[in-house]
């Protein structure tokens, strides 16, 4: 077996384990129900077992990362494939070390999906390994993205713990505009992750069915020179096409339903790298998230966080409410090292300045601030409980469109990641 193959089948492995100690940390608290007369020893039992394989998962996934970096021979942090496996194996490890610190099965049960989402969702990508562009030889590549990934990761964490504090806190049984009000803000941040579970869902659907959509678009290209001419660029779909590139000559197109031609063509002014495949795949994102939000309720008959609420209730809140802002502390030193620190020094030797308002640069800036802000007003302030826990759930929102959207949809310095 060579390294290519060795490292592909690890992480499938890590991907698989992950999955099954997910359902092991599940069991762990559901079935504190039937467990007999010991449910707190049924749910220790197996907690011990869901961590055991959650590191387990993450060996393999060490195979992974050094097999690629061996093969390639640079990090594999250099495209939005190989960062995000990075980032859940660092999701992965951040939730080992809180564990440990608090031994909480429930813990499992919300962190673990984070890092399996994530993997999912960087197999969306090309996996081939790819020759570092000139704007990545550099060491600074090792100490930045690792470091930003690390501190992330130690948010994602925070995040579980924010989102675990308000499914066990609000209330689903009061008619009180608060209690209302808390219960809608909760299922669209269980709709956003369905969303993106429906995405990486639907690439690999079309994946597996051999779907592809090729058009020809015109573009505007600027040479070193400054000059500008016209050059064809050829732009894949993987998902049908709602939306085509304006103005692009239709190359191949694999019908579907009864669909031949693209429904709509992508509005003018929107303008960038591939802008009509990211309108398209925002679309077939929602598409897919309502259709299996829908699912989800039909399933269960009541609302997501109502029928997930239940699993929680033997658990202290204040508990949750600290696992939560612990992990946020320890990331935001990281973040702020990798993010801003180390990414500024890197600029200055790649671009000959600091700072220059690329849109990454600018969304590491908010996320740096926004937490920032967490800290103040937790420690300062003291926003305890329920303003924190929303607060930790809105900031990885804000990581997430930071790594997500700016790489793929709004153009600039960082646009080589999306590749």
């Amino acid at each position: 077996m060579n390294l290519g193959s060795l490292s592909s089948t690890s992480l499938l492995i890590a991907f698989i384990i992950y999955n099954v100690s997910f359902l092991v940390f599940v069991l762990a608290l559901a079935g504190k129900r039937w467990s007999g007369r010991d449910p707190e020893a049924h749910q220790r039992r197996w907690g011990k077992a869901g961590f055991a394989l959650a590191v387990i998962g993450f060996a393999a996934q060490l195979v992974y990362f050094f097999t690629r970096w061996a093969e390639g021979g640079h990090i594999p942090t250099s495209n939005m494939y190989e960062f995000m496996t990075f980032l859940s194996m660092m999701v992965i490890c951040a939730f080992l070390i809180v564990y440990l610190i608090y031994r909480t099965p429930v813990l499992g049960m919300f962190a673990m999906p984070v890092g399996i989402i994530i993997v999912a969702y960087a197999s969306v990508f090309p996996s081939e390994v790819q020759p570092l562009i000139p704007a990545l030889q550099s060491y600074w590549l090792k100490i930045h993205v690792t470091t930003a990934a690390t501190g992330e990761a130690f948010f994602a964490v925070g995040f579980a713990g924010g989102l675990m504090y308000l499914l066990r806190t609000v209330d689903y049984q009061s008619d009180a505009a608060a209690a209302r009000k808390e219960r809608r803000g909760v299922e669209c941040t269980l709709f956003v992750i369905v969303t993106l579970i429906a995405f990486v869902s639907a690439v690999f659907g079309f994946n597996a069915a051999g779907y592809k959509a090729q058009f020809a678009q015109q573009t505007l290209v600027t040479d070193k020179s400054g000059a500008q001419q016209q050059v064809t660029q050829k732009v894949d779909y993987v998902l049908p096409p709602i939306f085509a590139p304006n103005g692009a000559e239709t190359v191949q197109m694999t019908p579907f339903l009864g669909m031949s031609k693209p429904l709509f063509e992508a509005p003018s002014w929107m303008e960038g790298a591939n802008a009509g495949r990211k309108l398209n795949t925002v679309v077939w994102s929602l598409l897919g998230g309502v259709v299996l939000y829908g699912v989800l309720r039909l399933i269960a008959r009541k609302p997501l966080g109502a029928a997930i609420s239940p699993l929680l209730q033997g658990m202290d809140p204040d508990d949750l409410d600290e696992i939560g802002y612990r992990a946020i502390a320890i990331g935001y030193p990281i973040f702020t090292l990798g993010a801003l620190i180390f990414a500024m020094i890197w600029a200055q030797e790649a671009w000959g300045r600091f700072w220059g308002w690329d849109p990454k640069e600018v969304w590491a800036l908010i996320t740096w601030l926004f937490y920032a802000a967490f800290l103040h007003l937790r420690l300062s302030r003291g926003w305890l409980g329920k303003r924190s826990a929303w607060l930790s759930v809105i900031g990885f929102l804000i990581v997430m469109f930071t790594l997500v959207g700016v790489n793929l949809v709004i153009a600039g310095l960082h646009s080589y990641a999306g590749v």
